[in-house]
């Protein structure tokens, strides 16, 4: 077991670990809370979903249990579209609220693809520590 360490207030920092299943719902929920926060706040502003999407994706690949630790990069890309859903601009009905979301995906995808490169280093960074710990100890 892990020692808490002590934040800043002198209490223990959060040190979740989560399942590949628990990865996957923190990450959808945190996006799409973050996307309606959003769109509620700043109206619909594209930047600032990219920008609150980076540590959202530093966060899942450093909570993930060891064994479940290469979900963290195919979950990211996913939560993002879900996030984007209430971000998008949409006409009206489900076909303007589609071509929205794939117009905010083709738009904002260096924001895609610079989350799901943090949270792939991260976990390969991760996995190789682990690989190491456990060839230690055979």
């Amino acid at each position: 077991m892990r020692e808490a360490r002590p934040g800043a207030a002198g209490g223990p920092l959060p040190n979740p670990r989560l399942t590949g299943l628990g990865t996957g719902l923190f990450c959808l929920a945190a996006m799409f809370l973050l996307g309606w926060l959003d769109q509620l706040l700043f109206g619909a502003s594209p930047t600032v979903y990219g920008v609150l999407f980076l540590p959202v994706c530093a966060l899942t690949a450093l909570w993930a249990r060891d064994g479940d630790v290469l979900t963290a990069p195919v979950v990211v890309p996913i939560a993002f579209a879900v996030g984007l859903l209430p971000v998008a601009e949409g006409g009206g009905g489900l076909l303007g609220r589609l071509m929205g979301l794939v117009t905010g995906l083709a738009t904002q995808a260096g924001w895609l693809y610079a989350g799901t490169l943090a949270a792939g280093v991260i976990v390969l960074v991760r996995r190789v520590r682990w690989v190491r710990r456990r060839r230690r100890r055979s």
